[in-house]
């Protein structure tokens, strides 16, 4: 057994103050401007606000399919999720045999085919933080045919299927029905 050694010293005294005396020794008044920056641009604005909600709204122009995703997946994604997406140092995208089989103790894996409640968020994930080295440099059509791929390796979309701003949303993901929308109402709104 490691022992631990500590040594201790005598704490001086502190003499504490109400929060008014601290309120008048505090005489340097918060500036309104700290004098570096500048506001973003409108341009600037809307190349960062890029999200995806679960309906579709936010999706960019475009098109994939499986066929072609499968292609840049091996090139950009498979060093971190292994071939096919079966899992690697990134973890597994796809549901296998592997993953959805619970090993004593242990939960199974959530995937893509397990645990995403809508198609939408596969898409919005892959463009803001992949690949992990360089987030944010795959193109919109790349994103398109990597969550069409990824979706055709879950079993939820058929190869041939294209997948566009109309059709990404309207794919049923096998998880959706355990996830309860929040429509609570009261506070700050979802917009």
């Amino acid at each position: 057994m490691v022992g631990l050694m500590v040594s201790f010293r005598p704490m001086a005294r502190v003499s504490l103050t109400s929060s008014a005396q601290t309120r008048s020794l505090d005489t340097i008044p918060t500036p309104v401007r700290f004098g570096f920056g500048r506001p973003v641009t409108a341009t600037e604005l809307t190349r960062l606000d890029i999200d995806v909600q679960p309906d579709g709204k936010g999706l960019p122009a475009g098109a994939g399919t499986a066929v072609q995703g499968k292609v840049i997946f091996a090139v950009k994604c498979a060093a971190c999720h292994g071939t096919g997406g079966t899992g690697g140092l990134g973890g597994a995208l796809v549901t296998t045999s592997m993953t959805t089989t619970a090993v004593v103790g242990k939960r199974p894996d959530k995937t893509i085919g397990t645990y995403w409640p809508y198609a939408t968020t596969v898409f919005d994930y892959i463009r803001r933080a992949m690949p992990f080295n360089e987030p944010g440099s795959l193109t919109d059509e790349e994103v398109y045919h990597l969550t069409a791929y990824l979706l055709h390796a879950n079993g939820i979309i058929d190869e041939k299927a294209t997948i566009t701003a109309q059709t990404l949303p309207k794919v049923v993901m096998p998880a959706q029905k355990l996830f309860i929308p929040d429509d609570r109402r009261g506070g700050p709104e979802i917009r």
